[in-house]
This record gives C-alpha cells, structure tokens and sequence, in this order.
C-alpha cells in the first residue's frame, strides 16, 4: 500500500495540488488589529498566484482608547477606498489572560472591520494558531518564525514590521484556505 506524504502547511498542499485553483482575480486585505497599531497587508490572489501589494502598520497616537479608535478607522478606511479589497481576513479575538486587554483589542477589530463596510467586501476570520499553521506549518510557531516564513513567501527583502508580517500572514492564510474551500466544494458539489 502506498502511503501519501501528509503536508505539513496549507502552502504547502497548494503546492502539491495538480488541479486548477478558483478562478478569478480576488484583492485580499489582511488584517492584524491592535489598540496602538493595527498591521496591514494587500495582496491579489488569482488561481495559484499571489501577488505582494502594499503592507505596514497604522499608528494610532493618544493616551486613551477612544482617540485612538477614530485614527484606526479612519487608516483602515484609506486603504478600503485605495485597494477596494473583494475580501477582509482578520485576526479572530481570542481571551488569553486579560479580559481587559481582549476587550480593548475587539473594539480596535470593530473599528477596523467597520472601516471597510463602505467596500463591501467578504469578511473571513482566523484563530491565530490556524494563520501560523498555514504559513510556518505548526500552531505553536514564533512571531520571528511567522516573519522569516511571510518574507520567503512573498519574496521580501529588506526589513517587514512584525504587524506588518502578522497582517500578511493572516492574508496568507485566507489565500490558501480559499483554494482549499474552492476544491472541497467541488469535491462535495456545494457552490462556492
């Protein structure tokens, strides 16, 4: 009996894959929200192939929360009416220790998301562990690893801002799990 080698990466499956990717130029938009500096990234998809448009960070300046809120907004919603994104990934909320911290970075999702709805684009989400799977091929992979694996992926030299390189990651992510979508519902027959 043959034994099939188990990829160890959503990139990696997208690789080994013989039959066509969901057609059709798609702009994704990643997103990496944070209270103080929200990590973004474009990229195009079309089939297999991954274009590198735009990253970077938006900083949001003050000492409270509701000044910095209106200035994550008004970045995100800059780069929606510049890039005109057919989709949104964004980081999923998760409550680690501090319901505080978890609180204040859903309100910083909120108004990143929300800066977007002028677009219309699909919003898709993604725990943390499922992006560094897809990129570094392990859940439990490091800020530094997740950085070096985005920069080799998208071909990067010179230096990438680790929100930056978050925001990429989680865009990768979404790349790679729309083909994968792509493939299951034609396997089971369910519209795309």
């Amino acid at each position: 009996m043959r034994r099939l080698r188990r990829p160890h990466s959503l990139a990696a499956l997208a690789l080994q894959r013989r039959d066509p990717a969901p057609s059709g130029r798609v702009r994704i938009l990643g997103l990496d929200p944070g209270s103080q500096r929200t990590g973004y990234a474009i990229i195009d998809v079309d089939g297999l192939r991954i274009a590198y448009m735009a990253s970077g960070a938006i900083r949001a300046t003050g000492d409270f929360l509701t000044t910095r809120l209106p200035e994550i907004f008004s970045g995100v919603e800059q780069l929606a009416q510049e890039f005109r994104p057919d989709e949104v990934a964004v980081e999923r909320v998760f409550m680690h220790r501090n319901a505080d911290s978890a609180l204040k970075l859903g309100q910083a999702r909120g108004a990143a998301l929300s800066a977007t709805f002028a677009v219309r684009p699909r919003v898709y989400e993604y725990a943390p562990r499922e992006v560094k799977l897809a990129v570094v091929g392990t859940g439990a992979a490091q800020k530094d690893q997740v950085q070096l694996m985005v920069k080799r992926l998208m071909k990067i030299n010179g230096p990438l801002a680790e929100d930056a390189a978050d925001a990429l990651a989680i865009a990768l992510c979404h790349a790679h799990s729309r083909t994968l979508y792509a493939v299951a519902s034609i396997a089971t027959g369910a519209p795309t």
